[in-house]
Parts: structure tokens; C-alpha cells; sequence
């Protein structure tokens, strides 16, 4: 296989050049991902938590030089993988941004990083079932996508809902099964990972930090209707 015209790149300038580079490597595995980038491959999934979406950004060209900004700065396009079942349903909820509990008071939702995530997104739906070897599973084909203004609107009063418990002292409170399309849940790899956050009474404390997260029912939909 010629790999050449598949090393790192320039960033896209256009949806259009983005959608034809992401073409390219549908039904690629991720072992000839792996080959192209000359970039370890993990063993499993658990051990290349996030794996895949670094090697897909370098493979395409994305130019975010921080966390907080979509993956192709210039579009505003965020790139995500979602591992399928072998009935090509979500494997797993889909992590979005973290939760920034200092500055939670200073954002609305047209500000949020949420928000700017979320806005324009080129999925990629991969093989996730655990019984394929993790250099084996394949790429699918991508599919570009914005919420709908019904969808937006869900998204947003889960945000705003979500946002007002974590910025008044009750983000104990808070549990997976609030929120209809997006969730917060705890994203540290273990229970030493703590961050600065506020009780009820406004005191400090020390938390898990949190991230928020798509539903496996939403991104489902998503599938549904691309």
C-alpha cells in the first residue's frame, strides 16, 4: 500500500478536502493506521484508551493546540470515534470536554467548550466488539454532522441544568442518569485524582473531576439519521 500520501498534513481548508482525506481511510484497520503514522500500536483498547482519535486527528491534519477548541480550529469541526457493537449500536457513551468547575460561573452554553465541541462533528464509526482484536477492527465510512435545532435545544437545558447543580455545591449530587442527551460522570482513572471543587455551604473540597459525555442513545440516533 502506497502510505505516502497519508503522512501528517497541513490542515484542511475546507469541509469538502476534510470529508475527502477521512474517505480515504475508511475500511483502513487500525494496525495500517498504526504502520502509516509509524506510532506504537496498543494491545487492546483498554490499554489505547484515546489512541485511535490522536492518530486519526495527525492523519488528517488537525491543528487544536488546546483541549478547549475543536479539532480543526480553522472548520470548527471536533473529531470523534465511536466504537459500534456488532449491532452497530454505540458501544459506550462518548466523552465530549471536561468539566471546568472554577470557571463554570463565567459560561453560558453558546460559550462553553461543550458547546464548541458539539457544534460541528465528523464521526467516525469503528468496529468496537471486543472479539475483534484490537490491531484488526476497521475504520467505518464518516459522517459529518451539526445537531438539529431540537437536538441543540436538549443538549443546551442538559448543559444548563447539569452546570447549575455542579456550580451550586451540588456536584455530589450529580449522577449518570441526569440529563437526557448529555451526562457528567467521573473521568479520573482512580480515586487519587482529585480536583478543587464546592460543597453546598461553599466550602472547598476535593472531588473526582468529571467529565461531559454523550449518551449511547443519542449517538445511536445520530447513526439513525446520518
Amino acid at each position: 500500500m502506497n502510505t505516502s500520501g497519508f503522512q501528517r498534513r497541513t490542515p484542511p481548508q475546507s469541509e469538502e478536502e476534510l470529508l475527502a482525506r477521512a474517505n480515504a481511510i475508511t475500511g483502513m484497520s487500525f494496525a495500517q493506521v498504526a504502520s502509516i503514522l509509524g506510532i506504537h500500536l496498543p494491545a487492546s483498547s483498554a490499554a489505547g484508551k484515546g489512541w485511535l482519535g490522536g492518530a486519526l486527528e495527525r492523519l488528517l491534519g488537525s491543528s487544536a493546540g488546546s483541549k478547549a477548541e475543536p479539532d480543526f480550529v480553522e472548520l470548527g469541526i471536533e473529531l470523534k470515534t465511536l466504537p459500534l457493537k456488532a449491532s452497530y449500536k454505540p458501544a459506550e457513551s462518548t466523552f465530549v470536554t471536561t468539566l471546568h468547575l472554577s470557571s463554570l460561573n463565567e459560561q453560558t452554553w453558546e460559550t462553553s467548550s461543550c458547546f464548541a465541541k458539539l457544534r460541528r462533528v465528523l464521526w467516525f464509526p469503528v468496529e468496537g466488539e471486543r472479539s475483534i482484536p484490537f490491531s484488526e477492527r476497521r475504520i467505518g465510512a464518516p459522517i459529518l454532522w451539526s445537531p438539529s435545532p431540537e437536538e441543540e435545544g436538549i443538549l443546551s437545558r442538559d448543559w444548563q441544568e447539569l452546570t447549575l447543580m455542579a456550580s451550586t455545591g451540588r456536584l455530589e449530587e450529580i449522577h449518570a442518569g441526569l440529563g437526557e442527551y448529555l451526562q457528567i460522570r467521573p473521568k479520573a482513572a482512580n480515586n487519587q485524582a482529585l480536583v478543587l471543587g464546592y460543597d453546598a455551604t461553599g466550602q472547598c473540597i476535593r472531588t473526582l473531576p468529571r467529565g461531559f459525555y454523550l449518551r449511547p442513545s443519542f449517538t445511536a440516533r445520530i447513526l439513525r439519521t446520518a
